[in-house]
């Protein structure tokens, strides 16, 4: 049971290429933005609570997005793909204290970098297909950008100490980035056989 990380900035596509892999790779896609935009949408007590944090662009608490990815994993025997999680160093060493639990290890980190101008690109082109209010703002675009830059992208540093990040170009179109990602896998697959 393969369990990967899809790591990168806002609007890198870690969803759309997140969900390409795991129908290939038949792997469960795991994104915590979609479970969190699910509760929000449903009006649950979580989703109240965590509401205006996600519409300001802030991180939601460790405590809420960790409780949410143990309920996915005791629902699944399937190899993960993870999607928008960990998203600070804290979440990282949650994250392998519940894998442990599960029976599980993260197999490979896959960071997808694209230039800024092109990550605020995209997040416009999808705020107009989907409708999503943290993406139509400026002003949340360049927090959420800024929050990754401080909370987030020092994960990278935590998984390649342990030698599990393989960075990759994300910049193009998205079959060419689907490319370089199933390279990736397809060689993590063979070695891990």
């Amino acid at each position: 049971m393969k369990n990967i990380i899809l790591f990168g900035a806002p609007g890198v596509g870690k969803g759309t290429h997140a969900g390409i892999l795991a129908e290939k790779y038949d792997l469960l896609h795991l994104s915590t933005g979609d479970l969190l935009r699910a509760e929000v949408a449903a009006e649950t007590s979580l989703g109240l609570r965590v509401k205006s944090a996600m519409e300001r662009g802030d991180l939601v608490g460790d405590d809420v997005v960790i409780s949410l990815v143990d309920k996915a994993l005791d629902s699944t025997d399937r190899g993960v793909i993870l999607d928008g999680f960990p998203r600070t160093v804290q979440q990282a060493q949650a994250l392998d204290f519940l894998f442990r639990n599960h029976g599980r290890r993260v197999n490979c980190v896959i960071s997808i970098d694209a230039p800024r101008d092109e990550l605020v690109r995209r997040i416009h082109e999808r705020a107009v297909i989907s409708g999503r209010i943290d993406d139509a703002d400026d002003d949340i675009i360049r927090h959420r950008l800024e929050e990754y830059d401080k909370k987030t992208k020092p994960v990278t540093d935590f998984y390649k100490v342990s030698g599990l990040l393989v960075t990759i170009d994300g910049s193009g179109e998205i079959n060419q980035t689907s490319m370089r990602l199933c390279k990736v896998v397809d060689l993590l697959m063979k070695h891990q056989q």
